[in-house]
C-alpha cells in the first residue's frame, strides 16, 4: 500500500513521509461539507509544509476492491504519522469505529499517532486513548494551532526515524 500511495499522491518536499489525516465527515453528505473542507485545509497546510499528507478520499480505491475499514487500516500501516482530528461538532459514530480499529491495529507501533481535539471537546474515551493505545493526545484552539501541533509532531517522528529511535518505513 505504501508504494501505491507514493505513486498516487502529488509530490512534496518530504515525499516519502506520509501523514494520514483522519476526522469525522461523510464526503457524500451535504451537511458535512464544512467538516470535509476543514480536513482538506489541514491536509493542504501539511502539504504546504512539505509533508505528504492525505485523506482517504485522495486515493481512488473502489470499495469492491477493498472495503473502507481495510483501506483505513492499510493507509495507517503505510503512514509515518496518523493524525486524528476531532473538532467540536463533528459526527463521531463512524469515525469512532474507524479510530478504534486503527488505534488497536497500531498499538504495537507507538509514537506515530497524534489524536488532536478542539479545546472543549471532552470524552472519557479521549482520555483513554493515551493510556490504552499509547497515542499522543493534544488539543487546539484554531486552525493555526492545529497545523503547528501536527507539524511539530511529524517533525519529531521524522527526527526519531532519522536517529533510529523509530524504525523507518522504507
Amino acid at each position: 500500500m505504501r508504494e501505491r500511495l507514493l505513486e498516487t499522491l502529488p509530490r512534496t518536499r518530504y515525499r516519502r513521509f506520509l501523514v494520514y489525516v483522519m476526522g469525522p465527515y461523510k464526503a457524500h453528505a451535504h451537511e458535512d461539507e464544512a467538516q470535509f473542507a476543514f480536513l482538506k485545509r489541514v491536509r493542504d497546510g501539511l502539504r504546504d509544509a512539505g509533508l505528504n499528507a492525505f485523506l482517504a478520499t485522495d486515493i481512488d480505491i473502489p470499495l469492491t476492491e477493498m472495503d473502507a475499514g481495510t483501506q483505513s487500516l492499510e493507509f495507517a500501516r503505510a503512514s509515518n504519522v496518523v493524525l486524528f482530528v476531532v473538532p467540536s461538532g463533528g459526527r463521531n459514530l463512524g469515525v469512532g469505529i474507524e479510530v478504534g480499529a486503527v488505534l488497536e491495529d497500531r498499538m504495537n507501533t507507538p509514537g506515530r499517532v497524534l489524536f488532536v481535539h478542539e479545546t472543549g471537546v471532552r470524552s472519557a474515551m479521549i482520555a483513554a486513548v493515551a493510556d490504552r493505545w499509547n497515542a499522543t493526545i493534544d488539543d487546539y484552539e484554531d486552525d493555526v494551532e492545529l497545523l503547528e501541533r501536527a507539524k511539530l509532531f511529524s517533525r519529531d517522528v521524522m527526527e526519531r526515524e532519522r536517529t533510529g529511535d523509530l524504525p523507518t518505513l522504507d
